[in-house]
């Protein structure tokens, strides 16, 4: 896998516009059933990357789908989704992939799987964008090696159940047919994406997802986006602004103040009925006032041009009384120092595996 790269840099499939996506509307069928071997059996979508459940960190990447399909047994998810089951239970992917087909109706259908940390709505948007312009059967991803990824793809929904159909009457059932039985038919497109396909098959995959999104560049959009899918807030947020206005209010005023302002722009924003313009307008608001209660701190600190300055025509005190003797006691020069306790040493982050 290649370095985490932020949203807009290489490695996020920034393509066609996110709104167009969902304009023309497609659905999205996430396999997230497995035995999870390699993981000793644990419930892999349920493992945490960056406090989210990995099924989670994948259903915000669909998160512009018409309608998204989860082919797994029920469990708690951050989003709404539709529950679909194979048959039989564990039957595998292409029999995973039929069951959640029969519950879309879009013409598009992303189809990805669980286990996937760095997939972002744009490369889902790039997905999407590649299919329509190409006329093909699909696109998916490749991953550094140049394998294919048939589980992070856009495909034409009735391609797919056209072959699905065929392979299921040649061989009977669908259950323990290989997926490249699928794909082999298809007309694809590839797009090579080594960190979007980057998946978690073990616990060394899970350690260094874990520790690549605690990166200097990366934690506070990480973050950022852990807050919002854990308060169920779908708002694009301007991290840059609101920081910008925390900065102000913890100089201008106190350091307190930082979080308690920031808190109430987010409590103005959403008596004003919430959304960026919302969040903008608080913004500028606060940051108006804090510039405004800034300069009259300065302004107070500073004695009036033409007023009386002390000492100016007061008594001078002799220049012949007693002055402090020179060789007088002096703080020691190796004595103790304020230690460096504000600087935090370096986090290591927690490997150990969590299948919360």
């Amino acid at each position: 896998m290649t370095a985490y790269d932020p949203p807009g840099a290489p490695g996020t499939g920034t393509g066609p516009d996110r709104g167009a996506d969902s304009a023309a509307g497609y659905d999205a069928v996430v396999l997230a059933g497995g035995a999870a071997r390699r993981l000793g059996g644990t419930d892999k979508p349920g493992v945490r990357v960056g406090g989210r459940a990995l099924l989670d960190r994948v259903l915000a990447a669909c998160g512009g789908a018409r309608s998204t399909v989860v082919v797994a047994a029920p469990r708690p998810t951050a989003r709404p989704v539709t529950w679909a089951r194979e048959d039989p239970p564990g039957g595998g992917p292409l029999a995973a992939l039929d069951a959640g087909l029969r519950h879309t109706t879009a013409e598009h259908v992303v189809v990805l799987s669980a286990d996937l940390p760095f997939l972002q709505e744009p490369t889902v948007g790039r997905l999407l964008g590649e299919l329509r312009a190409s006329g093909r059967d699909g696109v998916l991803l490749t991953d550094p090696d140049g394998r294919d990824q048939p589980l992070v793809a856009a495909y034409r929904a009735p391609r797919l159940r056209e072959e699905l159909a065929l392979l299921a009457a040649r061989h009977g059932a669908l259950a323990g047919l290989p997926l490249r039985r699928l794909t082999a038919k298809l007309d694809l497109t590839r797009v090579s994406d080594p960190v979007a396909s980057f998946d978690c098959d073990t616990w060394d995959d899970i350690a260094t997802a874990r520790a690549r999104i605690r990166e200097h560049g990366h934690v506070l959009d990480e973050w950022i986006s852990a807050v919002k899918d854990e308060l169920g807030i779908d708002l694009d947020v301007d991290t840059r602004g609101l920081l910008d206005l925390a900065r102000d209010a913890a100089h201008g005023v106190a350091r307190p103040a930082a979080p308690l302002t920031t808190f109430l722009v987010g409590y103005a924003a959403a008596q004003a009925g919430g959304g960026p313009e919302a969040v903008a307008e608080a913004s500028r608001k606060a940051v108006a006032l804090a510039a405004r209660w800034a300069q009259e701190s300065t302004s107070e600190a500073q004695p009036a041009a033409d007023g009386p300055q002390p000492g100016a025509d007061g008594p001078q005190p002799a220049g012949d009384g007693p002055q402090p003797a020179g060789d007088g006691p002096k703080p020691a020069g190796d004595g103790p120092r304020p230690s460096g306790g504000d600087v935090a040493p370096d986090a290591t982050p927690d490997t150990r595996p969590d299948a919360g």
